[in-house]
């Protein structure tokens, strides 16, 4: 097999560069589902002044993995928190409307016309809907 040269002249590569960011303070970090979701769990545990390991063996889970879910350094499956929830005398749903109520809680900040102008226009683009 030969390989032939040719005279047509190579494509010009421009490296990409981000966009310069907007002068004015930073957003507001959004927070995260899995953070929201693992404050619910310790401060449920927490309040029925039980332990990490009695929890986590009523849930037939690892104690160490249920130390991770509650810190927010895992995105624990449905079934792992169904499990978390009835260790702890709830329902899956029931964690999941104690994560919105937070949720909302610390996105007071948007004003009432955002969230209604929001609802009608739809989300703006990124925007994640999370339904419990």
């Amino acid at each position: 097999m030969t390989i032939r040269a040719t005279n047509q002249p190579r494509a010009r590569v421009i490296p990409l560069r981000p966009f310069p960011a907007a002068p004015g303070p930073a957003p507001a970090r959004e927070p995260l589902w899995r953070d929201l979701v693992g404050d619910v769990l310790r401060r449920e545990r927490l309040s029925q002044e039980r332990t990490l390991k009695d929890v986590a063996d009523a849930a037939r889970i690892s104690m160490a993995y249920l130390s991770e879910v509650e810190r927010g350094r895992k995105e624990a499956s449905s079934e792992v928190l169904a499990a978390a929830a009835r260790a702890l005398g709830l329902s899956l749903a029931d964690v999941l409307a104690l994560a919105q109520a937070e949720l909302i809680r610390l996105s007071g900040a948007r004003s009432r016309t955002e969230s209604l102008a929001a609802r009608r226009t739809g989300p703006p683009i990124g925007t994640v809907r999370l339904a419990a």
